[in-house]
């Protein structure tokens, strides 16, 4: 755990040197997604040790960061989808340490995963102003349910965020559902894939930013490392206003 985060800080550290305005990590990058049996132990509250440490990590570096994410206690929480048990939440962070939202993953894995047995789902789809843009964030198998993201188009949403942990082999699904998600919301989505090994699972990375037209405009290979990319919520709004296929939705 403490190493796990000492590498996020490192990173945030390390982006914000590079001129980055926002920072995004990983689904569970502080236990690891696979480490199920850790899950209940090291749950924490959203002002817990770790997110207290992104937190502190982003106002330190002057930068917004989405810890995403962490198995959050929700019996510490108030407001939360139940009264106890565990969730998996991502929470966005400005540069001057504030929370901006916390997201609760929709939906959750049963393919030879204990994640559905153990957590409970989110129910909110909150977003956030930064920085010109209206932030929402999803996570991982969220990709696989574009309802969630019309909810957020309808939101004015135009850059998604989504944490993840996907495994091989599904390297097609991770390349094609993200950028199906920004063509058809005319939005970008920045994927933040975790990268490395676990006793049943090999993490694929390639974290890739794709823009409103589905372009990847950065990317990496399943390697771990740091994925930059220029975006523009002016090219949102440019690309919506010449393509009408949000306009041109029927119900």
């Amino acid at each position: 755990m403490d190493a796990n985060t000492d590498r996020a800080v490192t990173a945030i550290e390390t982006a914000a040197g590079e001129g980055a305005d926002l920072v995004a990590l990983p689904e569970i990058f502080n236990v690891g997604y696979f480490a199920f049996d850790a899950y209940q132990r090291e749950a924490e509250a959203l002002d817990g040790p770790t997110l207290t440490r992104i937190r502190d990590a982003a106002r330190e570096n002057d930068v917004a960061v989405l810890a995403g994410s962490v198995v959050e206690d929700l019996a510490a929480t108030d407001g939360g989808p139940a009264d106890e048990g565990l969730a998996n939440t991502s929470v966005l962070f400005d540069s001057s340490g504030d929370r901006l939202l916390a997201y609760r993953k929709h939906h959750l894995f049963g393919y030879e995963s204990a994640e559905a047995r153990m957590l409970v789902p989110g129910e909110d789809v909150p977003t956030a102003d930064l920085d010109g843009f209206t932030v929402g964030v999803t996570t991982c198998y969220d990709l696989r349910f574009p309802e969630l993201y019309r909810d957020l188009a309808d939101a004015g949403v135009d850059l998604v965020l989504v944490p993840s942990a996907w495994p091989y082999p599904r390297v097609e699904h991770w390349k094609t559902l993200p950028r199906a998600r920004a063509i058809e919301n005319l939005a970008y989505v920045a994927t933040i894939n975790g990268s490395g090994s676990f006793e049943d699972a090999t993490l694929l990375g390639r974290s890739t930013v794709y823009d409103p037209w589905g372009t990847p405009i950065a990317t990496t290979d399943d390697d771990p490392d740091i994925v930059t990319a220029d975006v523009s919520s002016d090219h949102v709004a440019e690309t919506r206003a010449e393509f009408p296929a949000l306009r041109d939705r029927r119900r």
